[in-house]
């Protein structure tokens, strides 16, 4: 093998190389990014798991009219 294929090989690798460690960079942030997203989920599912233990109503657009709020027309 000649000195200026060995060099192209060898810049090549590194090449690869440098591509290989930003990709696993990126696969690593995109995973904390799913990270956070689950645990914002599962907190948000742990406060109304809680609000409806407690026995408080969650959604107002789902509560039964009161006296006060005729509906007839």
């Amino acid at each position: 093998m000649n000195e200026g294929k060995l060099v192209r090989k060898l810049v090549g690798e590194k090449k690869m190389e440098a591509m290989v460690q930003r990709l696993d960079r990126l696969t690593q942030d995109e995973a904390r990014q799913t990270v956070a997203q689950i645990l914002k989920i599962v907190h948000g599912l742990v406060v109304n798991t809680k609000v409806v233990m407690d026995g408080e109503q969650i959604y107002q657009a789902f509560r039964p009219p009161r006296d006060s709020e005729d509906l007839s027309p």
